[in-house]
C-alpha cells in the first residue's frame, strides 16, 4: 500500500464537489434540510483518529512508558486512515459543492441554515482528512539509525 497524495485528496474533493453543484443546480428544491449531525459525528471521528495516530506514533518509535506495537495492528490502522481520508476527501467535497451553490441564495432562510451547515460540514471533513493524513504517517515504520547516518553521509558528499 503506498502513502496517500495531498494532490490525490485535493482532486477527490474538487471533483466531488464540482458534481454536487451541477446537480444542486436542478435538483436542491426536491432535497430535505441538510442534517447538522454530521459535523459532531466528523469531529469525534477526527478526535479519535489524531490519538490513535499520536498513540500508535510514540509506540512505534518506543518512546519510554510505551509498549511495542502489533505489526498487524500498525497495517489495519494505516488502512483506516488511508479509507479515512479519502472518504473525507469526497464528503468535504460533496459538502463544498453544497455550499458553493447554495452561496447566491443566502438570502432566503432554508438555503441560508443549508449553507452555514455544509460550510461546517465542509471544514469537519477537512480536520478529518488532516487526522487521517496523520495517522497514516503515524504508521510509518522509522529508519534505523544506521540508514540515516549512511544518507546524512550520502546528502554531503
Amino acid at each position: 500500500m503506498s502513502a496517500t497524495r495531498p494532490v490525490f485528496l485535493l482532486a477527490l474533493v474538487v471533483v466531488a464537489a464540482a458534481i454536487t453543484w451541477a446537480v444542486l443546480d436542478t435538483a436542491y428544491v426536491s432535497l430535505p434540510p441538510l442534517p447538522w449531525t454530521a459535523v459532531p459525528t466528523l469531529l469525534l471521528l477526527a478526535l479519535g483518529e489524531g490519538f490513535s495516530g499520536w498513540n500508535v506514533l510514540r509506540r512505534i518509535r518506543r518512546k519510554p512508558g510505551t509498549r511495542p506495537v502489533e505489526p498487524m495492528v500498525v497495517a489495519r490502522m494505516a488502512a483506516l486512515a488511508k479509507a479515512s481520508a479519502h472518504a473525507a476527501a469526497v464528503l468535504g467535497g460533496v459538502f463544498g459543492g453544497f455550499a458553493l451553490a447554495l452561496a447566491d441564495s443566502l438570502d432566503k432562510q432554508t438555503p441560508r441554515e443549508d449553507f452555514f451547515v455544509s460550510v461546517g460540514t465542509f471544514l469537519s471533513a477537512m480536520v478529518l482528512v488532516g487526522a487521517a493524513y496523520f495517522l497514516e504517517y503515524a504508521c510509518r515504520v522509522p529508519k534505523d539509525p544506521e540508514d540515516e547516518a549512511r544518507d546524512r553521509g550520502r546528502s554531503r558528499a
